[in-house]
C-alpha cells in the first residue's frame, strides 16, 4: 500500500484552535457519511505546522483514495495543497514518530 501526504490549510487568519475545531467537525462528518473514504486516512501529523503563512496539518492517505478524500475536503470548504501522485510513502514511512495512526 502506498500513501500520499495531504496537507490541509487553515483559512487566512484562522487560529490553530479554530482550525482544529473545524477539522474535527469535518472528520466526524466524513466518518458518518462516507466511512469508506474516511478509512483511507491512515495517519495524522502529531503537530500543526505553518505553510505559506497559514496553520496546516498533514495527513497520510491511501494513494488510491486520496482524490476522494481531497474532493470531500474541498466540498466542505477545507483548503488543501495539491496532491503529488508521484510523491508516495510506504506504510513504514507513514508510521514514524511524527504521525498518529488513525484507528478504524
Amino acid at each position: 500500500m502506498e500513501y500520499l501526504c495531504l496537507t490541509l490549510l487553515a483559512s487566512a487568519g484562522e487560529s490553530e484552535a479554530a482550525f482544529k475545531s473545524r477539522l474535527t467537525a469535518f472528520w466526524t462528518h466524513l466518518l458518518r457519511t462516507a466511512p469508506d473514504t474516511y478509512k483511507a486516512v491512515y495517519a495524522e501529523a502529531k503537530d500543526f505546522d505553518t505553510t505559506g503563512g497559514r496553520t496546516s496539518r498533514a495527513y497520510m492517505v491511501e494513494a488510491d483514495s486520496a482524490a476522494a478524500v481531497a474532493a470531500a475536503l474541498a466540498a466542505s470548504g477545507v483548503d488543501a495543497l495539491p496532491l503529488d501522485p508521484a510523491d508516495t510513502y510506504t506504510k513504514y514511512e507513514a508510521s514514524g514518530s511524527d504521525w498518529f495512526q488513525i484507528a478504524h
